[in-house]
């Protein structure tokens, strides 16, 4: 659907407001109805909460919606008919991107292709030849815009020309900041080129928080995850271990034993990642994708969704004694209370919004520290 002007406005203002997160916009959305009736109702559910609260300046959205248009993004709302598909599908999916480019190579068979920033020459190389070879296979390849393999990824997709599957770009940063600098040409290439993504208002630098959000886009875009070479602990592993969680295909280049910059792939491969050799292994393994991975690198884990099911209850439970600083499922606490879901997911909220509650990945919450 297209939501009308007033109330995309109204969508873009709720998610800006303090402590709104994906989670609790899609509570908010299903609970009101409309993002305009859940705004009236931020204070009153903060209060309850325990704090006062202020939705976010109109006059700041209008900055930022004009700030988006100077740019020559637009927004993609959750239920636009444009919106990724597979990112879709993924746990705290953005609510709202900001684009540049070309939107329906989103809806394409896509992989990403991530790896270190301070790659070693050889694997500079082989990221673009497989990407070359991936997006002249008709694969859109997805990256993150970084120094070393992403940054070679894009150019090898590109090259593949206008009859290949094109690339993606998936930043940390708004729209209209290039990091690094030296990759502003090759952003301004994926978003004439291909399709340039991000979740963060114009102007947002790319701070160190910001990278795991954008690492879980990379992985929600794609039927899978290839890790070309990578330090243990890296950002691409993470980014690995998401397309997992999500039921994704986990692949991975090996390396050499006494490259510290291999070490990341053999690891995964040790844990189940499959082992590729040449983008025709790739072609092969997402182009029959049946949405079970053959990796057995990490299976997905079936968790309750608190942005999902029945409506929010009247009354909240009483959960905040069963929370702690230490991360808890949400099936945990409604087990543990005795309580019924909608029930333990308006005490959630009402937490969150009053800045005492931290949501996780795998649907877990905890205290604010």
């Amino acid at each position: 659907m297209t939501p009308t002007r007033d109330e995309a406005f109204a969508r873009i203002r709720l998610l800006r407001s303090p402590n709104v997160g994906p989670v609790s916009y899609a509570q908010l959305l299903r609970r009101f109805g409309d993002a305009q009736a859940a705004l009236a109702a931020l204070p009153d559910l903060a209060a309850r909460g325990g704090a006062p609260y202020r939705p976010a300046p109109e006059a700041r959205i209008a900055d930022e919606i004009a700030a988006v248009k100077r740019a020559g993004a637009r927004y993609l709302f959750h239920d636009s008919p444009d919106y990724p598909p597979l990112l879709a599908m993924t746990e705290g999916a953005p609510p709202i991107l900001i684009v540049r480019g070309e939107a329906s190579l989103a809806a394409r068979q896509a992989v990403a292709v991530v790896g270190a920033r301070n790659a070693s020459a050889a694997a500079v190389k082989l990221s673009r030849d497989f990407a070359a070879g991936l997006a002249g296979a008709g694969l859109c390849v997805v990256s993150g815009l970084a120094r070393g393999i992403d940054g070679a990824a894009h150019k090898g997709a590109l090259s593949a020309g206008p009859g290949g599957g094109g690339t993606i770009g998936v930043i940390a940063s708004g729209i209209d900041i290039a990091y690094p600098a030296e990759h502003a040409q090759l952003q301004e290439q994926v978003a004439t080129g291909g399709l340039l993504v991000t979740e963060q208002p114009p102007g947002t630098e790319p701070l160190a928080r910001h990278f795991p959000s954008r690492n879980r886009i990379i992985a929600g875009l794609a039927l899978g995850t290839l890790v070309v070479e990578a330090a243990p602990k890296s950002g691409s592993l993470i980014t690995a271990r998401l397309a997992g969680e999500y039921g994704r295909e986990v692949m991975a280049i090996p390396g050499s034993p006494l490259d510290s910059r291999s070490h990341g792939c053999n690891q995964l491969i040790r844990d189940g990642a499959v082992l590729v050799q040449s983008p025709a292994d790739v072609v092969e393994l997402l182009g029959g994708f049946d949405g079970t991975p053959r990796s057995r690198f990490r299976e997905a884990a079936p968790a309750w969704s608190a942005g999902e099911g029945e409506d929010l209850a009247s009354e909240p439970a009483d959960v905040a004694g069963l929370l702690t600083t230490a991360p808890v499922g949400v099936d945990e606490l409604i087990r543990q209370s005795g309580e019924a879901a909608a029930a333990v997911q308006l005490a959630l909220l009402e937490l969150e919004l009053a800045g005492r509650l931290v949501r996780h990945a795998a649907g877990r919450v905890s205290l604010a520290g």
